[in-house]
């Protein structure tokens, strides 16, 4: 049935304009250059001169440059629409909290208004500011995160072949770059970044760590949010006790995380709506407040009241940055939700929207507070008029539901961009929306936040550890972004030095006093989120240093041609084609020697495939594919090539219709395109290598532990990196070999 099938495609032609094939001299000096699909090289000025004998990549660049998916004004006010409810939420649902959480004795008008003072100057001038009118502008090819920054200084800076998150590049990468002037300074700090290996292990670590961070706040921000909201039924009655404010918000998480399998599109038609009807609700609630009981409350604008708080409370004061740091919680969806969406469509809804929505809410519950003080710890249901309590306790029940997507949508992200780059277990992703190529969903990550969400919930109880907890996960990100933006600053966008000094002085000195008065808190809560980085780092590092060895032993090990020639000619050719994944970029990986002496015959077409993951957004559909020949007659190399933000997944007759093609294209006579048409109208075979890392007692304990235990259930629990090819049963064979080092 299978070769019925196979004789119903029809043999691609030689001059089909399927793929942009690679020439050899171009593939020799990417084999020079290359150690193995994930590692790095030095530019080489001989790549550049063999890139010049034939139709190349850089000139296919220049045809088409990658750019941005491009959008309407009529689809970005869609788009704006669609973020109130997957990157607003957090951020939109912060009045439920951050009041509640200050711990003030006997706190005065001036107090309150110095608390609103701070508010309001931290959301301007970080949220607005920072992140919006800046940050936003750092996207890779429209794609947001610390992620997308690491992936812009990869483009820019030649890291190390030993650096933990390794990524090839070719010749016509250059022309990824952004073009602008040239001074002297960027250069001089371009050329530290490439000379210094502990530069670069810094901001690898960095970017690790921030990583990290958002998967905690992706846990985090659902709990807090909905545990908030839900707390305030307890006013009502005083038979409901905290057991059941835990219990009820477990149920609405776990509900939560199930509807997310339908995507971004699906989830944010059902939540928009919800956090319009919220940012409305708190705004004329807001309004009504600052009316009713202290209409100058907005002269708090003047810093002038900062000033005094910090002076009448001292310590105290100091350690209420903790609860006001809260009021930006889920600024950082902003730019790692990019993807989903766009830059213009995240600055309208936030600046038309959210802020005016923010300053009212908080304005209006400094008003209550100054006549109503000691409703401090309730503050949003207190300030709430009584006949409109059950409607905003839906509502806001409603809206905590939707502020926990803005985190989880960006876990889904970075996720995928980690995996991308190579540095995390490839897990299951799934694209949600044909219209928005930037929608994914990973259900092995869902149901991981799920779990740790609920025992987040169940463990503190809706304590004040949680809030705790929170705050830290969300001040680190945001230092860690100032950080990376600050470089991406200098080497991509080549600022005025005066200008990225004063961005990095004022930022970083903010976070950095509200990261002070967290550091007393790690006990109360605050671990929490440096445990879940270390987990995710203990994955990230295992995963890397894996690979790494894994690469070092097949590049060490690897089959030389004329070895390959020798073994292939002694063995029976049958007709049809074989395709062998490996990973290996330079020469024949030694699995193929494992191979080749346990069978009798080949393929007499054999097709070495290697999926190679570039650092940007997406790759051109007539770049997809590297094709070469080996000295063998049938013997071929192709390399398939990916953005992290491409869909992987392809057919496995597509695949091989693709591939034959651009075979084709390379064929130095009508023997060889014979050759090809009757391989293609016979079987073909997928061999799938699967290697087993053992590292040998000369090594330490701790190594062992982390290749033989850690790295080996990781790579025998998690897909691999051939996956993405939808394979069927029959047409696939598995060889296994086991490494030892």
């Amino acid at each position: 049935m299978e070769q019925e099938h196979q004789h119903q495609h029809q043999p691609p032609a030689a001059g089909d304009d399927v793929v942009v094939q690679l020439s050899a001299s171009a593939v020799a000096a990417v084999d020079e250059r290359s150690s193995t699909a994930t590692g790095n090289e030095d530019d080489d000025d001989d790549a550049n001169a063999a890139g010049k004998s034939r139709r190349t990549f850089s000139q296919s660049y220049k045809m088409a440059h990658r750019k941005p998916q491009e959008f309407t004004w009529f689809q970005a006010l869609g788009l704006a629409y669609q973020s109130l409810g997957i990157v607003y939420g957090d951020l939109g649902t912060s009045p439920l909290y951050v009041f509640s959480t200050v711990k003030l004795e006997d706190p005065s008008k001036d107090d309150f208004l110095g608390l609103l003072s701070l508010i309001l100057w931290t959301l301007v001038s970080i949220a607005f500011v920072k992140y919006t009118f800046i940050v936003l502008h750092a996207d890779d090819h429209g794609e947001g995160g610390t992620f997308a920054l690491y992936s812009l200084l990869r483009q820019h800076v030649n890291f190390k072949g030993n650096m933990p998150v390794p990524v090839t590049q070719l010749e016509s990468d250059v022309n990824l770059k952004y073009h602008s002037k040239k001074s002297k300074l960027p250069s001089k700090m371009l050329e530290f970044l490439e000379r210094s290996t502990a530069a670069q292990v810094i901001i690898t670590g960095i970017v690790l760590c921030a990583t990290s961070m958002v998967m905690g706040d992706g846990a985090l921000t659902p709990a807090i949010s909905v545990l908030s909201a839900v707390q305030g039924i307890q006013s009502r009655s005083s038979n409901i006790t905290q057991e059941h404010v835990v219990i009820l918000s477990v149920i609405i998480l776990i509900i939560l995380f199930f509807f997310e399998k339908y995507g971004t599109s699906k989830v944010s038609f059902a939540f928009s709506p919800i956090m319009l009807l919220w940012f409305a609700s708190v705004s004329v609630i807001g309004l009504y407040n600052i009316i009713k009981y202290y209409p100058p409350v907005l002269k708090a604008i003047s810093p002038h009241y900062i000033i005094t708080f910090f002076m009448r409370n001292k310590r105290a004061g100091w350690e209420q940055l903790g609860a006001v740091v809260l009021c930006i919680t889920g600024a950082e969806a902003m730019f790692a939700d990019l993807g989903h969406f766009n830059k213009s469509s995240i600055q309208m809804a936030f600046s038309a929207v959210v802020l005016p929505s923010m300053v009212l809410a908080y304005s209006g519950q400094a008003a209550f507070l100054i006549k109503n003080p000691s409703m401090l710890s309730t503050t949003f249901y207190s300030s709430t008029p009584e006949p409109i309590f059950w409607p905003m306790f839906i509502v806001a029940t409603l809206a905590a539901i939707v502020a926990s997507q803005a985190l989880i949508s960006a876990s889904f992200s970075i996720i995928r961009q980690s995996i991308a780059l190579g540095c995390f277990p490839r897990v299951t992703m799934k694209h949600t929306s044909e219209k928005y190529e930037g929608q994914v969903y990973s259900p092995e990550i869902n149901i991981f936040l799920a779990i740790l969400s609920v025992l987040v919930t169940v463990g503190f109880r809706g304590g004040p550890e949680i809030g705790q907890a929170f705050g830290t996960a969300v001040i680190w990100v945001m230092l860690f972004t100032t950080t990376l933006m600050t470089i991406v600053m200098v080497i991509v966008w080549q600022t005025d030095i005066l200008v990225v000094c004063l961005f990095f002085t004022v930022f970083f000195s903010i976070e950095g006093i509200y990261m002070t008065s967290l550091l007393n808190k790690i006990i109360q809560g605050g671990w929490f989120p440096f445990a879940i980085a270390i987990f995710f780092l203990t994955i990230t590092l295992s995963w890397t240093y894996g690979r790494k060895k894994k690469n070092e032993y097949e590049a060490a090990n690897s089959m030389d041609t004329p070895e390959f020639t020798k073994r292939v000619t002694v063995r029976s050719r049958v007709p049809g084609i074989c395709i062998f994944c490996t990973d290996l970029m330079n020469g024949i990986p030694p699995i193929v020697r494992h191979y080749v002496q346990h069978v009798v015959s080949v393929r007499e077409v054999m097709v070495f495939v290697t999926v190679r993951i570039l650092p940007v957004r997406s790759v051109l559909p007539e770049e997809r594919f590297l094709v070469d020949k080996l000295d063998h007659v049938g013997v071929y190399r192709c390399i398939l090539q990916y953005g992290y933000m491409d869909n992987h997944n392809i057919d496995d007759d597509n695949f091989v219709v693709l591939v034959v093609a651009s075979l084709k294209k390379i064929a130095e006579n009508d023997h060889e395109i014979a050759l090809l048409d009757s391989a293609f109208t016979n079987e073909t075979t997928f061999v799938l290598g699967r290697t087993i890392l053992k590292m040998s007692a000369k090594h330490n304990c701790f190594k062992r532990f982390v290749v033989n235990e850690l790295y080996r259930f990781l790579q025998k629990n998690f897909r691999s990196n051939m996956s993405s090819l939808k394979i069927a049963h029959g047409k696939a064979l598995q060889v296994g070999m086991l490494y030892e080092i």
